[in-house]
């Protein structure tokens, strides 16, 4: 069962990576364009910079089940060196329990956000719904439960081993 949530995760973990690096290109090439239509063209596209933020919106909410399964959680890392290895588990625990909280309370009230913010529509482009900006906290909220999970059964401790 462990190995099979881990593959999943996984899975999981390198989906959301990949869409928050496909944001983050989708994010730049719209801010080449801007600048070329703005400055060059001297006829600047409004919409472009209402993509831009909805991109950088998904890449963030994208990128950061990676980091919960580094284990680039809030932690005590000063604590974490000097424990014993029982106390280093429930260390982890106490930290996993902590992130759902947060990752829920952004799950809940993002799902809330996503709900209200249907009715409205983006600037510069009335056709589309807010909906699928707000989308993102929830959705990678999800991605960042998985992470979470994750790193409990099979803990990474890349932020203590890169520290100096």
């Amino acid at each position: 069962m462990k190995q099979a949530f881990l593959k999943f995760e996984r899975w999981t973990s390198l989906f959301s990576m990949a869409a928050a690096c496909a944001m983050m290109v989708v994010a730049a090439s719209l801010a080449v364009f801007q600048i070329v239509t703005r400055f060059v063209l001297e006829q600047p596209a409004e919409w472009s910079e209402i993509l831009i933020r909805f991109a950088l919106i998904w890449m963030v909410f994208l990128g950061i089940p990676t980091a919960f399964r580094q284990g680039a959680m809030v932690s005590v890392d000063v604590l974490y060196r000097w424990s014993p290895p029982r106390i280093k588990r429930v260390l982890d625990w106490v930290v996993c329990l902590a992130a759902l909280t947060l990752i829920a309370i952004i799950i809940w009230w993002g799902w809330d956000y996503t709900q209200r913010g249907s009715v409205q529509s983006m600037a510069g482009l009335e056709s589309i719904s807010m909906f699928w900006a707000y989308l993102a906290m929830p959705v990678g909220g999800i991605f960042c439960v998985i992470g979470i999970i994750g790193n409990l059964l099979d803990p990474m401790r890349h932020e203590l081993e890169t520290a100096q």
